[in-house]
């Protein structure tokens, strides 16, 4: 074991990255535990307030990633304060992106369906970190040897091709495959091929005049969500908490 940790974590200085992401982690989980505690009206937590304005943990969030980010850039080559830089900005990151639909929504959607939104960010940025930990890079280029690293035109070509598989996923409206595909290009590949969901800009561009493909491409997006969507509901809620229900409309008697 402490073998491994040293091939794998600290010769290749992954060290600072690990202790980034499970400064991220433990800090979304920490967030949620005590926010879903306020919600709940148990325990010694309370909103934060300033002159009756409440302080969303965005705010620290934001200064302690400004503060980690720039304090490893100064500490490189100093193990202990690139390291220590490295926790700074992954408890920074947990807290800003723990309310990412805040700042996406420009409201306070902590608790409504927008909020999911946030739960969804962490956990794709949480693991695309994660497979970066486990060695793969960007673009497929860590499987090059030497002597190919040493080819640039390789390098560029493999990078370009990766690039526009995960371009053309994304312009289809598949977001997780292009994200996950920057790191595993074959991902990046299957988005790419398969159909573009419905009102994507691949969709409202190539299938235009295609009334086939409109319908497949509907059709398919319907099976996928159908199947989809109650499980991916069900770990969300698990994860961040289950979101307000939306309020009854009075019926209009007009």
């Amino acid at each position: 074991m402490g073998d491994w940790w040293y091939r794998n974590i600290i010769e290749p200085g992954k060290l600072p990255l690990l202790l980034a992401l499970t400064a991220f982690i433990l800090t979304f989980v920490v967030t949620r535990v005590i926010t879903r505690r306020i919600r709940a009206g148990k325990g010694p937590f309370g909103n934060v307030e300033a002159g009756g304005m409440h302080i969303h943990h965005v705010v620290p969030g934001v200064i302690l990633t400004v503060l980690g980010g720039f304090g490893a850039f100064v500490a490189a080559g100093h193990a202990v304060g690139t390291a220590a830089g490295a926790a700074v900005f992954g408890i920074g990151a947990g807290l800003v992106l723990d309310e990412f639909a805040l700042i996406l929504h420009l409201d306070d959607v902590y608790w409504t369906e927008a909020g999911r939104r946030s739960v969804e960010v962490v956990v794709v940025t949480a693991a695309l970190v994660g497979l970066m930990l486990a060695g793969f890079t960007p673009f497929g280029v860590d499987n090059l040897d030497q002597d190919e690293m040493q080819d640039r035109m390789t390098v560029v070509a493999t990078v370009s091709t990766s690039f526009l598989f995960a371009l053309v996923s994304l312009a289809k409206g598949k977001v997780r495959l292009a994200l996950f595909g920057v790191i595993i290009p074959v991902i990046a590949l299957v988005g790419a091929v398969r159909l573009a969901r419905p009102g994507s800009p691949w969709a409202r561009r190539f299938y235009r005049r295609r009334p086939r493909a409109r319908a497949r491409a509907a059709l398919r997006a319907y099976h996928h969500d159908r199947r989809w969507a109650r499980p991916s509901r069900i770990v969300q809620d698990w994860i961040g908490g289950r979101p307000d229900p939306l309020p009854v409309r009075p019926p209009d008697h007009r």
